[in-house]
């Protein structure tokens, strides 16, 4: 009889370990305020799946830059998260996915009828031969320009709807001593960078810089170039000293009139700083860009390789879910990737930016992961290195060009 109960015990404690010891480890670049929409999720996969550990393996840094590094490291060293951030487009698919270190989703989006809500051309984007590789989680929007409405309305200035406009408009403010434009670190010049090409080209020719059918160095590109130095020239001078935030604060401060930054910020101005979007802060499509919608999505999928599938398997189910995407999105200031989410839980912004994003022009970010390839992307900070120190439109379209031609950009 001791000797069964001793076995039954055994037994327990084995299965008692055997539940403690799951884990889920995520890994993602959102953090501080940007975290409090991932600790949504997080807390709903908790209370569905109360016996796993989820690890929230967070590096911070903007844009995924330093993450980006550090899940290099990892993933090529045999040691991949459970599941992974990542932007949609060539981000994932020219990289991971063409690597073959991801593994297919196709059975996950049959089970869940996934196909039907995602939108066909975030379906692209996710997508190679028709096989689904990772979970978008949301849409953003890249070309938005913030103000403040009150301080807009005592200097007696209207959002800027062209280039042109907005020059004229930068005189005006520099005349009383504000700030036109404030941008922050590096990777936010080049946020601002590619909704100056758009509003430059126009949507089918931005395009064709990714596809390669215009030439970085072609004159309509180095037009992009020479309207990005005099854009700079309506900026501020301490921008390599502010994250994006602080940048952001400066408008809602008072001390500058507008920044371009994705919708990112429309969750920090009203999660962290309790505005309300139309009148706490005010919101535009950048200039020239007016009916275009420059849109990048954040994503996890199933590394292949990973000890723990099941709880990956789970997460990405929540993360596809309705309840999911609009427990996440709304504090992220993002849309759902899902076209069929409840908007009354969103705010009056992501009502329209959802509106636009079924109506406008869809264009993807390059800054972001969805327009040009990994080797591209790192290498367009060397170019804006170039353009910055030269202050020479033609130099930066000669190594833009030289780029796209070394990473094979379009193939």
């Amino acid at each position: 009889m001791k000797k069964v109960l001793a076995a039954v015990t055994v037994s327990l404690l084995a299965a008692s370990a055997a539940a403690q010891s799951k884990q889920l480890e995520i890994f993602s670049w959102w953090a501080g305020d940007e975290g409090p929409a991932l600790e949504a999720l997080v807390k709903l996969y908790k209370a569905k799946y109360p016996s796993v550990d989820v690890q929230n393996a967070t590096v911070t840094g903007g844009s995924g830059v330093n993450a980006r590094a550090v899940l290099k490291t990892r993933m090529l060293g045999g040691d991949p998260p459970d599941s992974f951030q990542v932007h949609a487009g060539q981000e994932l698919t020219g990289t991971w996915v063409a690597a073959g270190r991801m593994d297919d989703l196709s059975a996950l989006y049959k089970e869940q009828g996934w196909s039907k809500v995602f939108p066909k051309g975030l379906m692209d984007l996710i997508s190679t031969n028709g096989k689904p590789w990772v979970v978008p989680v949301n849409v953003h929007r890249s070309n938005v320009m913030w103000y403040n409405p009150a301080k807009l309305r005592e200097w007696g200035i209207t959002p800027p709807k062209t280039w042109d406009q907005f020059f004229t408009v930068c005189k005006t403010l520099q005349a009383k001593g504000v700030t036109p434009l404030v941008v922050g670190e590096n990777w936010t010049q080049q946020h601002l960078w590619e909704s100056v090409a758009l509003g430059t080209l126009g949507p089918a020719d931005y395009n064709n810089l990714w596809n390669r059918k215009l030439k970085f160095n072609s004159p309509k590109a180095i037009k992009v170039w020479e309207n990005f130095g005099k854009v700079l020239n309506c900026t501020n001078k301490d921008a390599s000293g502010l994250s994006w935030q602080q940048a952001v604060d400066r408008v809602v401060d008072g001390e500058a009139a507008f920044n371009i930054m994705g919708d990112w910020a429309a969750g920090y101005l009203s999660t962290t700083k309790g505005l309300e979007a139309g009148t706490g802060f005010g919101y535009v499509p950048s200039p020239g860009t007016g009916g275009s919608f420059i849109m990048l999505a954040d994503a996890f999928g199933l590394p292949k390789g990973v000890k723990n599938r099941t709880e990956v398997l789970n997460w990405l189910r929540l993360l596809g879910s309705k309840a999911g995407q609009d427990a996440f999105n709304p504090l992220k200031g993002s849309i759902s990737a899902r076209n069929d989410s409840d908007l009354s839980k969103y705010s009056k912004y992501s009502q329209s930016a959802a509106k636009d994003f079924r109506t406008n022009k869809i264009v993807g970010s390059l800054v972001h992961g969805a327009a040009a390839n990994e080797t591209f992307m790192s290498n367009f900070a060397t170019v804006m290195e170039i353009y910055l120190s030269t202050k020479s439109a033609s130099k930066a379209a000669n190594a833009a060009e030289a780029i796209a031609t070394q990473s094979n950009l379009g193939k």
